[in-house]
């Protein structure tokens, strides 16, 4: 088996498996079992103490195939049976969920390039394109500027349009 970095190999693969979140973790999974998602999430705080993990999870659980609609328990990566949507947010190779460094692509055109040219166009596979935008406070102003209004265009033509438009996460690290 090829190495695998600590923090991805112990991972918690459910929301019950974080620990110290139980407030996030409550309210990730009410909004997925009442069916009140958003179009964007902001994660927030100290390193290491699980942004990037719950957006992962919420990914999970909103294209996990198992079940006909998004789901508060994803499959495990563990799961012989796991579905193939979360197996390859697991792995990170997923076409619909993209995990973006804004640390490193800080520009209007990395943005423009990494993100505002496929949020208009359908997830492939999944129920939701995700992006999970890491390190976003790292952006130019222009850049940011040129996602949020983007975003907030996607927003005003979602429900008109396409129900399976884009959801954003936004993973903020301090």
């Amino acid at each position: 088996m090829a190495y695998q970095v600590i923090a991805r190999k112990w991972r918690p693969q459910t929301f019950d498996e974080v620990t110290g979140q139980e407030p996030i973790t409550r309210t990730l999974r009410n909004a997925i079992e009442h069916q009140r998602l958003h179009h964007a999430y902001l994660f927030s705080g100290a390193r290491g103490v699980g942004k990037t993990t719950s957006a992962r999870l919420l990914a999970k659980a909103l294209n996990c195939h198992k079940a006909k609609q998004p789901t508060p328990t994803p499959c495990r990566s563990d799961d012989p049976d796991q579905c193939s949507s979360c197996r390859e947010i697991t792995e990170s190779r997923s076409i619909d969920v993209q995990e973006i460094d804004a640390a490193s692509n800080t520009g209007v055109d990395n943005v423009r390039e990494a993100i505002i040219a496929s949020v208009g166009i359908a997830p492939a596979r999944d129920r939701y394109k995700v992006f999970i935008i890491d390190e976003v406070h790292m952006l130019s102003g222009a850049a940011f500027n040129a996602l949020l209004i983007r975003a907030m265009s996607v927003e005003r033509t979602r429900q008109a349009t396409f129900p399976s438009l884009p959801c954003f996460m936004r993973s903020l690290m301090r």
